[in-house]
């Protein structure tokens, strides 16, 4: 069941959003060689408890999982999608580098990704990737309005992508956010404009294309992470959104 937020809802939520953008940038900024993605999560979640939040992930157990998730930070590297578990790995030059990371701020929860490329944008596929997918949020958060359908998102999104020649990951999507970290309704990153649920005031969810310009089959990990089955790279960017009756609000922005 979907669950719209008031005013006071969603100012709240901007306050973990405003917690979340600041800790994301700065832990992107941190992700250079040489660095371990433990140093990555520790970093992240001494950001968030210091700021008066908690990590929405660690220990989060989503219906369908085998076990809670063991960290603050997701962390997926190449062709690993999403639920990559920080761990000993010391990034390299060429690493494309998925960050995706939930806070708490006193019961509001939001929800953001972003991909950092290490060592630069310098292969031209992994620059049309990375932007590509950039710009894919960015069409599905301007299609996101009071009046508009469910459908408009994704179809926003798949377009913007197929004039990258990117296509979404299969099985993976966006979602309600605001009382939980998962929530109705899931945001998909395809459809059909004009089809789907109503777009409501007080609709909280989070947009997130995971694209690739490989195959778009998915296969998942024994950590419970998801990988492209044909190893290609992805990557991942993630808003969290309200819709307000003075427009749109990105709340991790």
């Amino acid at each position: 069941m979907v669950k719209l937020k008031t005013k006071a809802d969603i100012e709240l939520l901007e306050e973990s959003g405003a917690i979340l953008a600041s800790v994301l940038d700065k832990v992107s900024s941190a992700a250079v060689s040489g660095v371990k993605l433990a140093f990555l999560d520790q970093m992240a979640r001494d950001l968030i408890n210091s700021a008066g939040g908690k990590p929405a992930f660690l220990n989060y157990w989503p219906e369908g999982a085998e076990k809670p998730y063991p960290a603050s930070l997701c962390t997926s590297i190449g062709s690993t999608i999403v639920h990559g578990i920080p761990g000993g790995y010391s990034l390299k030059e060429g690493d494309v580098l998925k960050l995706d990371l939930g806070v708490n701020y006193k019961g509001a929860f939001t929800d953001s990704a972003t991909t950092v490329s290490i060592g630069g944008l310098n292969d031209p596929k992994i620059k049309n990737l990375v932007l590509g997918t950039k710009e894919a949020l960015e069409a599905g958060i301007k299609a996101a309005a009071i009046g508009g359908r469910l459908g408009d998102i994704g179809s926003a999104i798949e377009d913007a992508a197929r004039r990258k020649g990117l296509r979404p990951v299969d099985g993976l999507a966006g979602h309600g956010v605001g009382f939980m970290p998962h929530e109705d309704p899931m945001v998909y990153n395809y459809g059909t404009r004009g089809s789907g649920m109503l777009l409501k005031e007080g609709l909280v969810i989070a947009i997130e294309p995971m694209l690739t310009a490989g195959r778009t089959e998915i296969v998942e990990m024994p950590d419970g992470s998801y990988k492209t089955l044909d190893s290609s790279i992805t990557a991942h960017f993630e808003h969290t959104i309200a819709l307000t009756e003075e427009g749109t609000k990105v709340l991790t922005a």
